[in-house]
């Protein structure tokens, strides 16, 4: 997912997105021991996915203190 795409979506979408991709990285963890992983590149994307998502969340609460 691209920066852009994620900041135009709603924080609330944003957080029920994080719950998401963390459900896919388990089970994309569950899978890589199990050796049933076929693309095991996909658990950095998904991990980056994250980090992105949540820095822009956090980036929303600093910019929401400031204005306070």
């Amino acid at each position: 997912m691209k920066i852009n795409e994620i900041r135009d979506l709603g924080t609330e979408e944003l957080e029920i997105q994080v719950l998401d991709l963390k459900k896919e990285l388990f089970n994309l963890r569950f899978q890589h021991a199990t050796n049933q992983l076929d693309n095991p590149q996909r658990i950095g994307e998904v991990k980056k996915s994250i980090a992105k998502i949540k820095t822009v969340i956090r980036e929303r609460q600093i910019a929401e203190s400031k204005t306070v």
